[in-house]
């Protein structure tokens, strides 16, 4: 518990730091809420299902982790880009259409922001947005009350999968059960999901220290085997395949969009990815970016190969090629000082509403 308490100071001064206005008296309700909402938990513990929808009420889980990270926001640098498109999509769901965000991932916190630079012009999005969630962000006790707040459907990471060789069996089983919880969801139409294919977060090169979209491990959505981890592209493939395979067979329209955040200054993961639970958790004022970019259609770039496998990877490659060129812009607008004049011809940026 001493761990979450020097977290927790560490965070409150970090806002304060920051020079927003009213900070304290944002920060210390939310640090007293974070508090008692951890403790509720190790007193009644809360146990995820595979589908997760966002807890509301009677305590509205969601308003909780907007409030906690908004203050760590610099919404004077902080950028959407293409925003025509989800207005798109928005559009889409409305005509029971289902949309899958493929996308990079930074930090815990990157529901909350990809919410926060939405919530004024994109509400359906921002609180109904399903998060494809690994088991650590489900039992680490700082994590767990935020990720009570959005909706989620809850896997086993790869990365993780032998941490307890004992338990390989009983994940495979829990991540089989997800398949189908996902299946049913999309039959319904009307569903957006975001999954992030490289199974993990961001981390920094090891030479050059600069961020940007890199392969980790992959989440092997959603059934793991031995024989199938191929790791050679920044995206995994087969998640990026099964996910289209889950929107082509739903019954309703499907479309699938490359995704880009930027965010690890607001809560930057280690260095290393660490196999413990309780991670120390640095945090600071930031701007942040977000964007994303038209469809981009399997069949298209299928129809230049014979080999499905090829056909797999190439477009595996497009989506992140996509990703990786939305983060540089963002990357530009934020952290190379350029603002709205980052802009390129495919990706057009404006500012959120705060």
């Amino acid at each position: 518990m001493i761990s979450y308490q020097v977290n927790v100071a560490y965070n409150t001064f970090q806002v304060f730091s920051s020079g927003k206005p009213g900070a304290d008296e944002l920060v210390l309700p939310n640090m007293a809420v974070l508090f008692d909402r951890v403790l509720l938990d190790m007193e009644e513990l809360f146990e995820f299902p595979p589908y997760h929808k966002a807890l509301r009420e009677p305590f509205d889980y969601y308003i909780f982790g907007q409030n906690y990270i908004r203050p760590l926001i610099d919404f004077s640098n902080s950028y959407v880009g293409n925003i025509s498109l989800f207005y798109e999509m928005e559009q889409k769901l409305q005509q029971g259409h289902n949309i899958v965000l493929i996308s990079n991932h930074q930090s815990e916190a990157d529901p909350a922001v990809i919410a926060l630079l939405l919530e004024s012009a994109n509400t359906r999005i921002a609180e109904n947005l399903i998060y494809v969630a690994g088991d650590r962000v489900l039992t680490d006790p700082l994590c767990k009350p935020f990720s009570m707040g959005r909706n989620l459907i809850c896997v086993y990471s790869k990365k993780h999968m032998l941490d307890a060789p004992e338990l390989i069996e009983m994940k495979r089983k829990a991540n089989t059960r997800s398949l189908k919880e996902m299946a049913l969801l999309l039959r319904g139409g009307s569903q957006i999901v975001w999954i992030a294919p490289s199974g993990g977060r961001d981390r920094p090169d090891p030479v050059t220290e600069e961020w940007h979209p890199v392969k980790a491990y992959a989440v092997q959505f959603f059934v793991y085997s031995m024989d199938n981890h191929r790791g050679q592209a920044p995206f995994d493939a087969s998640s990026v395949d099964n996910m289209r395979r889950l929107a082509e067979h739903s019954g309703a329209p499907g479309h699938i969009y490359p995704l880009a955040l930027l965010c690890y200054d607001i809560m930057p993961p280690p260095r290393q990815v660490e196999k413990e639970i309780g991670e120390r958790r640095v945090v600071s004022f930031s701007g942040v970016g977000l964007s994303v970019a038209p469809e981009i259609s399997f069949s298209d770039i299928a129809s230049a190969f014979e080999n499905p496998e090829e056909a797999r990877e190439a477009y595996t490659q497009a989506l992140y090629d996509s990703v990786n060129e939305q983060y540089n812009v963002l990357k530009s607008a934020i952290h190379g000082k350029l603002g709205l004049q980052a802009s390129i011809p495919s990706v057009s940026l404006s500012q959120p509403g705060n």
